[in-house]
């Protein structure tokens, strides 16, 4: 516990010697980004209108664990060995396709149940679909390669420490964002319950897009 306090405190001491105005242009940047209806979002929204409000965040947030596992990376430099060989984003991008896809099918033949049973799956569940679609996705390797690297100087501190403090900030926004997105839909859900079986069809679409997006970049 010490030693991760300890781990925290440094990254936060790098933080502290960007310039504030610095800062808050890369947080506003960040946001513009996370409210952007990607990948993640529609993930999110569609979980929530299959399953509703607390679907919708336990996916927001896997999507979240996702993403925290692509800073990581680039903290580490894998992330940019990865960008460096296209063979390996190609595979990346068609895994995540079909996982897609198999949602999509999952949905599309799902009974017409009522939406308190599809909320009953384990959260655990619902945050691994998250964290997979997300890591499934190649586009976050290439955006953080592209986008912290930005914000850092050598003056403010070791690079690898900025990008994991920044990365870390831009996670967090991030998570919440696509938490909110869920819920909304989650909500919007609720309120179309009764048509099951057309939010199951609507999720399936909305799950097959994703993974069309990806094959077709």
């Amino acid at each position: 516990m010490a030693v991760a306090a300890g781990f925290a405190r440094v990254i936060w001491e790098t933080l502290g010697n960007i310039p504030p105005a610095q800062l808050a242009a890369f947080v506003t940047g960040g946001l513009v980004l996370n409210f952007a209806p990607g990948q993640d979002v529609v993930f999110a929204s569609a979980c929530g209108v299959q399953g509703g409000p607390r679907a919708g965040a336990l996916a927001g947030f896997g999507v979240g664990m996702g993403a925290l596992c692509h800073v990581l990376m680039a903290t580490v430099g894998l992330g940019a060995i990865v960008a460096a060989h296209p063979e390996a984003l190609r595979l990346i991008r068609w895994a995540g396709a079909f996982y897609l896809l198999w949602l999509a099918w999952k949905s599309w033949t799902a009974g017409p149940v009522q939406l308190s049973v599809r909320a009953a799956v384990r959260p655990w569940t619902i945050v691994r679909r998250g964290m997979l679609s997300n890591l499934l996705n190649p586009k976050p390797v290439l955006f953080l390669l592209a986008f912290l690297p930005q914000f850092t100087r050598l003056a403010y501190g070791p690079i690898w420490q900025q990008i994991l403090g920044l990365g870390l900030i831009f996670v967090v926004t991030g998570t919440i964002v696509t938490m909110g997105y869920g819920v909304v839909a989650g909500y919007l859900g609720q309120m179309l319950g009764r048509h099951m079986r057309v939010l199951n069809r609507v999720a399936a679409v909305m799950f097959a897009g994703l993974a069309l997006r990806l094959v077709a970049r």
